[in-house]
């Protein structure tokens, strides 16, 4: 069996910082805990990725490639790309998904994303 890398994109990596950011104000050993169990859930996806499901918002206009792994109150978002697992977000619940994923999504997702210069003489 073949593990995958499992990678976390900035955006991601913000997501996760700002969840443990507002739950250190309440307690610093809850946030320690969360923040090392979503890192192990996600880590744990290496040997099973396609065990989680389709993300439903998506599935539901055709969009298959985004996975999902509920963890408590939170969704981390993943995707599969040949060998790798991309984490490209973790959201609460209770957000509107839908907005969220259409905003992140469709955008370059990937963690070490490069933009293109254009030539001013073109």
């Amino acid at each position: 069996m073949k593990d995958f890398e499992v990678i976390w994109t900035k955006n991601a990596e913000f997501d996760l910082e700002s969840i443990i950011e507002y739950i250190k104000t309440d307690s610093i050993e809850i946030a320690k805990d969360i923040f090392f169990e979503i890192k192990n859930q996600c880590n744990d996806l290496s040997a099973f990725p396609m065990s989680r499901r389709v993300v439903p918002e998506l599935q539901q206009i055709g969009v298959l490639k985004y996975r999902e792994l509920i963890y408590k109150r939170w969704r981390i978002i993943y995707k599969i790309a040949s060998d790798k697992i991309f984490i490209v977000a973790v959201v609460d619940a209770s957000r509107n998904m839908e907005d969220i994923l259409f905003q992140r999504l469709f955008k370059d997702d990937t963690p070490l994303a490069h933009t293109k210069e254009v030539a001013s003489d073109e």
